[in-house]
């Protein structure tokens, strides 16, 4: 008989603890982790195959330990006169992450996040030894400066969390409310930028708060508007010096040489890689839209997903969709619902069937 996990001599602070755990079916549309569902362009994939083919030649060597290259390409890609001392990258935004919190969190430490928020935050948080705190948002999941910044200053956490737009509501974040929870905060202050992308165009990004402000740190990733969430790349920006304490907690090597080689040749096809994001946008206001006049109650989004309330009984409707070959997403939110867009003809898929059912609350 094979041992239990809680026969095991886990370290206590992990006893009781779940893994992330997104469910993954091989359902005809995948709605439930707000990938991008299109596939990487043709033109851009055999540009990425060709830098791949070339990586190999050299992979028993060890990769470049500094990424030199990718960091360039971020910097380039981001602009606000980002140089490549002011970024970061790791396998996927969550190591990203993991990183901020091993060289600032940890044992005897906080971090903190306005509840609901992205639920990797208190779970990494946990696992490299710190205690995470919840915030509160509004009814509309909205949090405003003054609230914000008196929440921060109460908790005096060491990590601040602001999930920009968030995830699971889709909430936008503005900078005012960054501010001023820069201002409260006595510790390093993160803005997850993963959704960026989906934003309106003449919004402002967290990145041009980042002058003077040597504790501010804006992440993003691949995985979303640039279709990489295969390849696994996160990134940050933030002063150097906070670069230079990241160095201290990252294992050697931590990035292949084929993932610096794939990344580095997506970014120089940013423009091709992007084109989709409209198309994107645009079918995630539709479901918006259509889910309003089926007379649920979706919320306002700047990301690739839609949240939607009104709905009796998630697990239900959930139900009944995965059974119609359609996969979302129960966040966990009392009579919501959530659903990435994706592609037109996905997203149709969704929509006919979430018609074809009645669990309106």
């Amino acid at each position: 008989m094979s041992a239990r996990l809680e026969d095991l001599p886990l370290r206590d602070d992990l006893r009781g603890m779940t893994p992330y755990g997104a469910p993954q079916a091989p359902l005809p549309v995948a709605l439930n982790v707000n990938e991008n569902t299109h596939p990487v362009p043709q033109e851009v994939a055999d540009d990425i195959l060709d830098a791949v083919a070339l990586a190999l030649r050299d992979v028993n060597r060890y990769p470049d330990r500094e990424f030199t290259a990718l960091r360039e390409g971020f910097a380039d890609y981001l602009g606000h006169g980002l140089s490549r001392e002011q970024l970061w990258a790791a396998n996927g935004s969550n190591e990203v992450l993991q990183h901020v919190l091993q060289a600032f969190g940890g044992p005897g430490r906080t971090a903190f996040g306005f509840a609901p928020t992205y639920s990797m935050y208190p779970l990494l948080t946990r696992a490299t030894g710190a205690s995470w705190i919840a915030g509160t948002r509004g009814h509309d999941y909205t949090v405003s400066a003054d609230d914000a910044a008196e929440q921060v200053a109460a908790a005096r956490p060491d990590v601040v969390f602001l999930c920009a737009p968030n995830n699971p509501t889709g909430t936008p974040m503005s900078l005012d409310v960054i501010e001023a929870v820069y201002d409260a905060a006595p510790g390093i202050v993160v803005v997850d930028e993963a959704y960026w992308e989906f934003a309106p165009r003449d919004e402002r990004s967290a990145l041009t708060l980042l002058p003077d402000r040597e504790r501010l740190v804006v992440s993003r990733t691949m995985s979303k508007a640039f279709a990489f969430a295969g390849a696994r790349v996160g990134y940050l920006a933030a002063d150097p010096a906070v670069i230079d304490a990241l160095r201290l907690v990252r294992l050697p090597y931590h990035l292949s040489a084929l993932t610096q080689a794939a990344a580095t040749a997506a970014l120089t096809h940013a423009p091709v890689m992007l084109r989709m994001v409209d198309e994107i946008i645009a079918q995630r206001d539709r479901i918006g839209a259509t889910v309003a006049a089926l007379g649920y109650q979706p919320h306002e989004s700047w990301t690739n997903f839609v949240l939607f309330g009104g709905v009796a009984e998630p697990a239900v409707t959930w139900q009944e969709l995965y059974d119609r070959g359609v996969l979302i997403r129960d966040v966990g939110i009392p009579h919501h619902l959530r659903v990435t867009a994706g592609t037109e003809e996905e997203t149709t898929a969704f929509l006919d069937a979430l018609a074809s059912i009645d669990s309106r609350s």
